[in-house]
């Protein structure tokens, strides 16, 4: 049952559409809060929040480079899922 815990809580963490906008978004290029803040055009604050519950689950990662995070999508299950969504 364990195994189906882990998965449960990672559907859950890509479970909103932003965060599904962000995860495509990353697969294709890593890119800064800055960046997805524009893209998204919602605020820096809701950006960090949705970055903050990825990270949490271990679907991104963070990059630092100087005072600004670059993210990336780390996670191979949840680039295939997004894929898959994709398509």
């Amino acid at each position: 049952m364990k195994g189906y815990e882990v998965k449960s809580e990672m559907l859950k963490a890509m479970a909103h559409p932003v965060r599904l906008k962000i995860l495509s978004g990353l697969i294709e290029n890593e890119c800064y809060v800055n960046e997805m803040q524009d893209n998204l055009n919602i605020p820096q604050s809701t950006v960090s929040q949705h970055l903050s519950i990825l990270k949490r689950q271990g679907i991104i990662a963070p990059r630092k480079e100087g005072v600004r995070t670059c993210y990336k999508v780390v996670d191979k299950k949840a680039i295939k899922m997004i894929n898959i969504l994709d398509k």
